[in-house]
């Protein structure tokens, strides 16, 4: 996610608070070693992650062909919440959760990890993976109009063009030469991601206005396993008892998308947020659809249309100029 205040191109919102404390756990911690380690590592870290993340999406989708998605969602933050428990039990780090840590552990846990990956997974069902990944990063679209209206921000003209462009991208998808506006699941489908994008800048509204008391890094599993808490049951009411196939496929999507996708790329991400500047971040993580449309494209044969190409050209370009501004 975005490193900066209110920047419009996430990867994980906890990632604004993890920025800020990594810098300034670095600057605790003395200065940065030298080596090549020290000058590549970081982006070294961060380009595996926005690799990893495109290519979560069709994993993703193969995964829901043998799963139901809210078992699917489930079983990734188990996942997830278990290796990154692991990895802090390692290092004697477990740490329960300061009592001004809850708001952001509810934020993240709920909004941005429970209920955005729920409804992008459920519209994923629908949706080819390549479409999901683009809409799913609209997230400027309502944090910066609700950063003006419900907290004064002052927002520069080019902030507003790449909104405005971004939603062109948006119209783009949605006119009714792209979708048929008649096949109610397919516009359900479209309307999960934007509401999913939503809930995704609710979280980065949380973060800008109201910091964890912990590092980021710390509260992550304990949001992670919140999600998981809140999905299980949810999935279990829904769906029924566990739906997956238990072939290795399902195995083998489940092995990416939590400990890697999920738990690996979030270390990744923030380990290179607290060395790399803000701006640079939140630009990078545009390349995160792109290569989600790339790699479906190459991994399940989805064909774009001239819809899906320009819409998805104008939400990274205007989702770029916000964030380069």
């Amino acid at each position: 996610m975005s490193a900066s205040a209110i920047d419009p191109c996430p990867t994980s919102p906890v990632l604004p608070a993890a920025s800020r404390d990594g810098a300034s756990g670095a600057a605790a911690g003395g200065p940065v070693p030298g080596g090549l380690r020290a000058r590549y590592g970081p982006a070294l870290l961060l380009g595996g992650a926005i690799l990893l993340w495109g290519a979560n999406w069709p994993v993703m989708k193969v995964g829901l062909g043998h799963v139901s998605p809210l078992w699917f969602s489930a079983s990734r933050f188990t996942l997830g919440a278990a290796c990154l428990f692991a990895w802090q039990a390692w290092r004697g780090e477990v740490r329960l959760p300061e009592r001004a840590d809850l708001p952001v552990v509810a934020s993240i846990g709920l909004l941005q990890m429970m209920l955005f990956t729920a409804l992008g997974a459920v519209a994923m069902t629908h949706l080819p993976a390549g479409r999901s990944a683009i809409l799913s990063y609209t997230t400027p679209i309502w944090v910066l109009p609700a950063a003006l209206l419900l907290f004064g921000e002052r927002i520069g003209r080019r902030r507003w063009i790449g909104i405005g462009l971004a939603g062109l991208g948006v119209l783009a998808l949605l006119n009714p030469h792209a979708i048929d506006w008649r096949d109610g699941p397919i516009v359900g489908a479209n309307a999960m991601l934007l509401a999913a994008s939503a809930a995704w800048a609710l979280c980065i509204l949380h973060l800008r206005y109201g910091r964890a008391a912990s590092p980021a890094i710390r509260l992550a599993p304990w949001q992670m396993l919140l999600a998981a808490a809140v999905l299980t049951p949810l999935a279990r009411v829904v769906e029924g008892p566990f739906t997956g196939d238990g072939t290795g496929t399902l195995w083998a999507c489940l092995a990416f998308v939590g400990p890697v996708a999920t738990a690996f790329c979030f270390c990744a991400v923030n380990a290179a947020s607290a060395r790399l500047p803000a701006s640079a971040m939140s630009t990078l993580m545009l390349a995160v659809p792109v290569a989600g449309l790339a790699f479906s494209m190459a991994a399940l044969r989805e064909s774009p249309g001239p819809d899906l190409i320009l819409g998805a050209a104008a939400i990274v370009l205007g989702v770029g100029l916000s964030a380069r501004s």
